[in-house]
């Protein structure tokens, strides 16, 4: 039975819609591979597009775009609201249908590699492609953002999993990785407390909420 896998690129773009429709076209121009959204954002200067296809096929595609991106975007001039450290951000992958995620890591592994060794962008993998689960989660990676990056980069605990540990003022670096379905979404608050909006953040996101002792050191976290 013939596999699925959907992949999101978050491209570091969202206000020249000249430079999201030639990423986005050359995602379309891959057979077996249909793009099913295009999402820009001009607030956070950032593009959110989703593919889904053959893993081949989607590995190609998810690589024409990340190609474009390097040649069309300049992280130096990136000015956005939401965290990020490359023109490509993020590439991660989902196993949709008769695929485990053991096999849709291995595809995002090779689309690590391809874009280190041929666009020698430094890449570091993450969530399931992973194996070293201290520098698995998204955020850990990308702390410090694209203006930290000269530095971290250089940091022995920071050297890429796949493509040089140079990092490119233009491009800067990606994270490709493998994980289940993620549901993200924008909330606007009624509030200009900045304590006010992390309160709901911490109670909704993922990890849950950050656990502190009377010291006020981080113990873990814990949802309600």
């Amino acid at each position: 039975m013939k596999q699925l896998i959907e992949c999101v690129p978050n491209f570091s773009e969202g206000r020249d819609e000249k430079i999201v429709q030639q990423i986005a076209d050359a995602i379309r121009s891959v057979d077996r591979v249909k793009l099913l959204n295009v999402d820009p954002g001009k607030a956070t200067n950032r593009t959110v597009m989703t593919l889904v296809g053959e893993p081949d096929a989607v590995v190609e595609a998810a690589f024409k775009g990340i190609e474009m991106a390097a040649q069309l975007i300049d992280m130096s001039k990136h000015k956005g609201e939401h965290p990020r450290m490359g023109a490509t951000d993020v590439c991660p992958f989902i196993p949709i249908a008769n695929i485990s995620m053991e096999e849709t890591a291995a595809w995002s592994k090779k689309l690590a590699e391809r874009v280190g060794n041929e666009l020698n962008i430094p890449v570091y993998l993450y969530e399931e492609a992973q194996p070293n689960k201290e520098r698995s989660n998204l955020s850990i990676i990308r702390a410090g953002e694209y203006e930290g990056f000269f530095k971290k980069i250089n940091e022995p605990q920071w050297k890429p999993d796949a493509g040089p540990a140079v990092f490119s003022a233009k491009t800067g670096a990606t994270v490709i990785g493998a994980r289940e379905f993620l549901i993200a979404y924008n909330v606007n608050l009624n509030t200009k407390s900045v304590k006010r909006a992390n309160s709901v953040a911490f109670d909704v996101r993922e990890a849950g909420r950050v656990k502190v002792d009377d010291k006020g050191k981080s113990i873990g976290c814990f949802r309600k």
